[in-house]
């Protein structure tokens, strides 16, 4: 068996309860302009005591599918906005 994916991200959304949206930021080079591309997406990810508000950085980690939309889990907060 493999290893969990893992990626680190931002805390967008935390009105849902045990659930919070995370915008995971991917930063690559342009293969043909070599230009440096930001590109971002929104996961919903599951917190199971509500632990995490809006701006902390989390580190979170596949899991089985919770719900329509939810297959990740948070593993850790790594630092936590004042």
């Amino acid at each position: 068996m493999g290893e969990r994916k893992t990626r680190e991200g931002v805390v967008v959304g935390d009105k849902m309860q045990k659930t919070r949206v995370v915008r995971i930021e991917r930063v690559y080079r342009h293969p043909r302009y070599q230009r440096v591309v930001r590109s971002s997406k929104k996961l919903k990810a599951h917190d199971e005591n509500n632990e995490s508000r809006i701006g902390d950085r989390v580190i979170i980690e596949e899991t089985r599918p919770l719900s329509k939309e939810k297959r990740w889990r948070i593993r850790q907060i790594v630092s936590r906005l004042s």
